[in-house]
């Protein structure tokens, strides 16, 4: 099983990139971000024509994810209400498409747009961090249907210094202070590990770089999109690569896609044995 992650940055300007790689690298599974689209502009006839499903939760002009596999998700939930029904607070910040989710063949994908969070200093800040703190029960609600999970997105966060071009000069900024960090392994605790890092422990290898400083020519980017994974799924992971050479596109998204490997469903033991018999 492939799963990937792309923030888009639109996926109608993005559309024939998305198309090209998805033919290309042929994933089970993909989850787009800033998608920047309410659903009835969706391309989905694009997506449908080239033999893909898409499931949906957009906006006009800012955020929306989506899904886009091979074969129809089972329990798609949209949004922090998917799982915090009762959660007044999950419904005021689902006013904003940033969560969906759904079961890829028995292993619950939820694709995440986390706020950027501005400055230290703008009121989307504090925003962010409610919103953390709103992730850490929305994943303790999915836990209690011990369904497999791998969680994947744009997180806006870079969790380690070796995850940033500059460490020494932008620890402590947005997207790298500390109460951001420590709000995200809040939410993940013991029960979700970075799958890129259980293949590169080393610095230097980034998903996004910024349009606005020549980051992408001095490749001086951050690591800020990420696919984490519950340890049955760690067992299983063969490999997780950023495909930076996207960013190199003409027209390019900020972001490169991020993918995971996984040996999934796992293997029969007991049909293993039994086979050896034969």
């Amino acid at each position: 099983m492939r799963i990937a992650t792309w923030n888009v940055n639109s996926v109608r300007t993005r559309l024939e990139q998305v198309l090209c790689w998805l033919e290309q690298t042929k994933p089970d599974l993909l989850c787009l971000q800033e998608t920047k689209v309410d659903d009835p502009l969706f391309p989905m006839q694009a997506f449908e024509n080239a033999g893909w499903q898409v499931s949906i939760h957009g906006q006009k002009s800012y955020n929306g994810v989506a899904l886009v596999s091979r074969e129809p998700l089972e329990d798609v939930r949209c949004g922090f209400v998917g799982e915090l029904p009762d959660d007044a607070e999950a419904a005021t910040l689902g006013e904003q498409r940033r969560v969906i989710s759904g079961l890829l063949d028995g292993v619950r994908v939820l694709n995440l747009y986390v706020p950027n969070g501005s400055s230290l200093s703008s009121e989307k800040y504090p925003y962010k961090l409610t919103w953390l703190g709103c992730l850490k029960r929305y994943l303790d609600a999915q836990a209690e249907r011990g369904e497999p999970l791998c969680m994947v997105g744009d997180f806006n966060i870079a969790l380690e210094a070796r995850d940033i071009h500059d460490p020494d000069r932008l620890s402590g900024s947005v997207m790298a202070s500390d109460a951001e960090r420590d709000a995200l392994r809040e939410a993940l605790g013991n029960r979700l590990q970075d799958a890129f890092r259980m293949f590169e422990p080393d610095a230097g290898h980034w998903s996004w770089w910024d349009y606005r400083t020549g980051a992408w020519d001095r490749d001086r980017g951050w690591r800020i999109d990420h696919i984490y994974l519950c340890e049955e799924l760690m067992g299983l992971a063969r490999s997780c690569s950023i495909h930076k050479q996207l960013r190199g596109n003409v027209q390019p998204s900020d972001h490169a896609p991020v993918s995971v490997d996984l040996d999934w469903p796992p293997a029969d033991d007991d049909q293993d044995e039994d086979d050896q018999l034969f």
